[in-house]
């Protein structure tokens, strides 16, 4: 892949489990190659470096001997726990060693922090004044140790698109142990081919996406795309590259070298529809009827109770939920004017019924269309 290199001031790198972990347990040494080259940038180039890391529970796993990935969630939560201070102290000691000078902070995050407004400012106004400081690398993990099942972000691909976002990156790079996206599973597939350009996000291009069969992390492709998704969206492009390769960042920087890369969209979210959309954890579903597609999609209109079809999941008025088509397939977020007891009541009638059926009408809109944002 060749093409013009691109300007960036702000770049978020992600450092999968795959890189941090072997067989046998933890291994440093890709590690300390892609801490070296950062550092590297950082001196050349003065740019503000955020990187978002897996590993912690791997690392743990390491420390207690542990040879399958621990799947009760008390356990998943010690083990990351154990293991976060291991992995902080590898990058801490690694860039005092390679960043003449430059020192690391660690910033834990669960999803449930980011569903309060105020919250989700905090940390983005805290992330910006650790790039003022010069010196310091803000290293970004899940807080595994605390996040439950239903406020966890599920992978760190997700994490690190959403930080993207949150800190206006020009880049964003996910770097893991393959090239990028295949049209084919390469591990079964030795003539699959690397699809070097994504411009746009297709069912096409998702169906290629496949989960990830390591011990020691989750997620796989498919989390990627979804990155790619909310990083795209949020106007910034992306790039999946493998972190294995020597010089892959300044590689991906020239934009050459095998790597998948996902163009941004024409027109990106402003902040408080990123929060909408990314920033805040879904809560459920609202499944809509072809004339609320259509009225969403095509006239720009507000989502009323007539649209709606069917409703799962559990939450209260001013959730975030997912609105999905006719299929299933999600085709925006937004956050509603009524609980999901309520909906069940009013789904499928007039705005005017509403009154009648729940005892008082508070809005007309089930989600209005500033509240709405389209995926």
């Amino acid at each position: 892949m060749t093409s013009t290199p691109i300007t960036v001031r702000t770049l978020v790198v992600k450092i999968g489990t795959t890189l941090l972990t072997t067989d046998t347990g933890f291994d440093g040494r890709i590690l300390e190659q892609i801490v070296k080259e950062l550092a590297l940038l950082k001196r050349e180039r003065e740019l503000n470096i955020l990187i978002v890391s897996s590993g912690a529970i791997g690392c743990g796993m390491d420390v207690l001997k542990l040879t399958n990935r621990p799947k009760v969630l008390p356990l998943k939560q010690a083990t990351a726990a154990v293991g976060q201070a291991r992995l902080m102290h590898y990058y801490e000691v690694l860039f005092q060693t390679y960043g003449e000078g430059l020192h690391t902070a660690q910033v834990l995050i669960t999803a449930g922090e980011l569903d309060d407004r105020s919250t989700y400012l905090n940390i983005r106004n805290t992330l910006h004044a650790l790039f003022d400081m010069k010196h310091v690398i803000p290293v970004i993990n899940e807080n595994d140790s605390v996040a439950t099942d239903e406020l966890r972000f599920g992978d760190n691909d997700t994490l690190a698109a959403r930080v993207a976002a949150k800190v206006d990156a020009d880049l964003l790079i996910l770097l893991s142990d393959i090239d990028g996206l295949y049209d084919q599973d390469p591990r079964t597939h030795p003539e699959a081919r690397l699809i070097e350009h994504v411009e746009q996000l297709t069912p096409e291009i998702e169906a290629l996406a496949v989960d990830t069969t390591t011990q020691t992390s989750i997620g796989g492709m498919k989390t990627k795309i979804s990155a790619a998704r909310i990083a795209c969206a949020a106007g910034l492009p992306m790039a999946i590259a493998d972190g294995r390769r020597p010089n892959v960042i300044h590689d991906v920087l020239s934009q050459k070298g095998p790597m998948t890369w996902f163009g941004k969209a024409a027109v990106s979210l402003p902040h408080r529809k990123r929060w909408i959309a990314f920033g805040r954890t879904s809560r459920g579903e609202i499944r809509i009827d072809d004339g609320a597609c259509r009225a969403l999609l095509q006239g720009g209109k507000s989502l009323l109770a007539a649209g709606v079809t069917d409703v799962t999941g559990t939450f209260p008025e001013g959730a975030a939920v997912r609105v999905t088509d006719a299929k299933g397939q999600t085709i925006a977020t937004g956050l509603v004017n009524y609980g999901s007891e309520q909906l069940a009541r009013i789904k499928g009638c007039k705005s005017h019924e509403i009154e009648a059926i729940l005892g008082r009408k508070d809005f007309d809109e089930v989600i209005h269309r500033d509240n709405l944002v389209l995926l």
